[in-house]
């Protein structure tokens, strides 16, 4: 009516996009304009990082506009006409995943919309080489970041549980509770009748078990991580002869390519279809391989990334899977391998695999 009041209107439910993608958070106002035109509109976008707590985005008033923080250079108002509160997001990350609130003030009267931006990709549980349980929050926060991920929402982990993650180790999540999602209920993981799940299924269909928010600088967790669709590409390397984990960096960079991180691995298989039945060292000096189509002799009957734990790294059991940014070309195209100069030393390991060149071969 005539009173000045805005009324600010989003979406209803979420807006899903990737990594790398770009994407609308919808926001449309009104207010009786008769008085107050659209220009001294101030219209302002946060994230929600904490229940009580903000990050600035985006302020727009008039012709005046600033995005703050990471959002630099990335976020800008779509400007369909009056009304149009909408903020464009290019280049999304992993980080911009989580509720946005849009908030419009003329100088009488406010009024805030929230917008939920969402993100397809893969929850991955893990545990660095000194073995389970041994993660606070921060450094669970940290070893995602290193394998190319970022900590698991309680949602986005439903979400894999329903999609038939099943894992019985507790692992920290974004909020800062410990939860784990078990599809086939058996007695070491939480017992047969669902004790111990909350809000996410039970009994005998199983559930998330849920340990509740814990003390996140003094108890020790896995981690449930998530990431998104991938900007480049995995490849499985299998050079002359299988490598210890010395030589997986040289035989990669000899492809113009970095050894593969967890994530990286996760995400080739699961959004890029990567299925390949055999182990190769990664980055953190794990040995994996990805299924997308199971088989006996692969591992069993369930799609996923086997785990070959975190094997010695001396040891010469695997090739190795290596991740190419985009735009990064093949030097080492079909017929090229690995060893050293003017041949020879492959008997015993008599050379030092760090000092491989690309030969062919």
């Amino acid at each position: 009516g005539e009173s000045g009041s805005v009324v600010v209107q989003t979406a209803p439910g979420q807006v899903v996009s990737h990594r790398g993608g770009t994407i609308v958070l919808p926001c449309r106002y009104h207010y009786e304009a008769a008085t107050h035109g659209h220009d001294g509109v101030r219209l302002k976008w946060t994230k929600v990082v904490d229940p009580l707590a903000f990050a600035d985005v985006f302020v727009a008033l008039g012709p005046q506009h600033r995005a703050f923080g990471s959002y630099r250079g990335r976020a800008e108002l779509q400007g369909d006409g009056p009304g149009d509160a909408s903020l464009v997001l290019r280049n999304v990350t992993l980080q911009d995943y989580g509720r946005y609130e849009c908030e419009v003030t003329n100088e009488l009267e406010d009024d805030t919309g929230m917008v939920k931006l969402d993100l397809e990709g893969v929850v991955f549980p893990y545990h660095p080489r000194g073995g389970r349980y041994k993660l606070t929050f921060a450094e669970a926060q940290r070893a995602c970041a290193e394998q190319d991920g970022i900590l698991a929402s309680a949602e986005q982990l439903h979400a894999a549980w329903r999609d038939g993650l099943d894992w019985c180790n507790a692992g920290w999540l974004r909020d800062g509770s410990v939860q784990y999602p078990v599809s086939q209920p058996r007695e070491p993981c939480g017992g047969l009748g669902g004790a111990g799940s909350a809000g996410a299924g039970g009994g005998a269909s199983g559930g998330v078990r849920n340990y509740g928010y814990r003390h996140n600088a003094e108890e020790r967790y896995d981690a449930f991580c998530f990431t998104s669709k991938l900007p480049g590409r995995v490849f499985f390397l299998k050079p002359l002869r299988p490598v210890p984990f010395s030589g997986a960096a040289r035989a990669c960079a000899a492809r113009g390519a970095a050894v593969a991180k967890v994530g990286q691995l996760f995400a080739a298989w699961k959004l890029q279809l990567l299925d390949r039945c055999t182990a190769g060292w990664l980055a953190d000096g794990s040995a994996r391989y990805p299924i997308v189509n199971p088989r006996a002799r692969c591992g069993g009957r369930r799609p996923g990334v086997r785990s070959l734990g975190f094997p010695d790294a001396s040891r010469r059991l695997f090739g190795v899977y290596c991740y190419r940014a985009p735009g990064a070309p093949d030097p080492a195209p079909g017929g090229w391998g690995w060893g050293w100069a003017g041949g020879g030393g492959w008997a015993g390991g008599a050379r030092d695999p760090a000092a491989w060149t690309p030969l062919r071969v």
